[in-house]
């Protein structure tokens, strides 16, 4: 009996003891205090034992810098202007016999033209007030010519040919003053004096300087007065063209030549064009645009001594003309780029494209116009077969003829 008591003895003890130890952990919790029971999450100053050390950051995103943008001016350059008196005749009568509007002439080419950021023409005839106008063999031109060829969206205008003095040297200042004084026209090709044939005319377009130098090898026997201050480069004088080129290259970043040579109606430029040509690529001509032959030859790459290359067009043939035969009806525009990188400085010749032009003139009427060979159709080619005495002349006769002469890697694909 006294074992049992003993023993209900301990078991009350051992139920109050847990009770008040249940009593005091509730407590506690409540309080705030830790329940000794349950493991508590680590703490901030045990995490950072398993991150990295406050001074440890990571880095942050490199950011790439945009590369510079390359500068780029889209050029289109074009043939002789040749006016003949039915051409300014035909302006005359568009304006009523007061003045002359020769806009007939060059709007189907004139979008064309305005979309280039530079566009070039070679101006075969002077432009002379103190003159009347004036056809062959002792060219002059009407103002208002002038005028309508800065309206069709010309910028640069080339005077050394071999119809410069047709009208002696008054003539020749007479046009340098003329074109000079039109808003938004660099004139290259003559000069008024010695000061201005060694120095560089500079024409810049987005960024991009283009250095000038016009030349001739023919100024038709015809020569400048002894004591007349201005200037004309021959072809013959080629260590002034090497001193021109050459100073136009450490001035500009591109360098175009506009050279008057060849022989009429051939379209195979002489070895002497070619000599010629690849001495300018040397010196540092980037572009040799060629005129004078009144037909197409070819367009072609020269290697150049430095391992660069030259673009070069030995003649776009006529851009207009009261001429009479098939070959010189055709001409051409030639479009390229100029693209100079944004970091290096290098200057690319690029995207360039040979667009075929037709001068449209029906016999007995005065509508002489310049069709892009995109909007010319064989019933056009058939109403001036006769009179450029080429029966079979059509579209398929223009591309025959274009492809002979120039490359297909600068022809439009089909």
């Amino acid at each position: 009996m006294k074992q049992k008591g003993v023993k209900v003895f301990f078991s009350v003890v051992l139920a109050i003891v847990l009770v008040c130890g249940t009593v005091a952990v509730v407590k506690t919790v409540k309080n705030g205090g830790k329940n000794p029971f349950v493991k508590e999450p680590a703490t901030k100053q045990e995490e950072k034992i398993e991150t990295p050390a406050e001074n440890e950051t990571s880095e942050a995103p490199v950011e790439t810098p945009t590369p510079a943008k390359a500068q780029s001016v889209r050029f289109v350059s074009v043939g002789d202007n040749l006016i003949h008196d039915g051409i300014y005749e035909q302006a005359a009568g568009r304006a009523n016999k007061k003045g002359y509007d020769f806009s007939f002439c060059y709007s189907r080419v004139k979008p064309i033209i305005e979309k280039a950021d530079i566009a070039t023409i070679n101006q075969e005839t002077i432009v002379a007030k103190s003159f009347p106008p004036s056809g062959y063999p002792m060219f002059n031109s009407p103002e208002e010519l002038g005028k309508e060829v800065v309206n069709t969206g010309f910028d640069i205008v080339n005077l050394a040919n071999n119809h410069m003095l047709d009208k002696g040297a008054k003539g020749l200042k007479e046009a340098v003053e003329f074109w000079r004084a039109q808003e938004g026209i660099s004139v290259t090709g003559a000069y008024l004096n010695e000061k201005e044939r060694d120095s560089i005319e500079i024409r810049e377009c987005n960024g991009i300087k283009i250095g000038l130098v016009g030349i001739t090898q023919y100024l038709n026997g015809l020569s400048l007065p002894k004591d007349s201050p201005m200037k004309i480069i021959l072809t013959t004088d080629q260590k002034t063209i090497e001193n021109k080129i050459k100073k136009a290259k450490a001035q500009c970043d591109v360098v175009l030549v506009n050279v008057h040579w060849g022989t009429e109606y051939s379209t195979t430029p002489t070895q002497d064009q070619k000599n010629l040509a690849k001495n300018m690529a040397d010196w540092g001509a980037d572009i040799i645009i060629g005129h004078h032959p009144h037909v197409l030859q070819p367009v072609t790459w020269i290697d150049r001594a430095d391992g660069g290359r030259t673009l070069c067009v030995y003649s776009l043939g006529n851009f207009i003309s009261q001429q009479n035969t098939a070959p010189r009806v055709i001409g051409g525009m030639l479009h390229y780029t100029v693209e100079k990188d944004a970091t290096s400085g290098k200057v690319t010749v690029k995207d360039v494209l040979f667009e075929p032009t037709i001068t449209h003139w029906v016999p007995n009427a005065h509508d002489v116009q310049i069709y892009p060979l995109s909007a010319y159709s064989d019933e056009l080619a058939k109403k001036q077969a006769s009179r450029i005495k080429q029966p079979d002349f059509s579209i398929a006769y223009i591309n025959e003829f274009v492809k002979k002469i120039v490359p297909e890697e600068f022809l439009k694909k089909a």
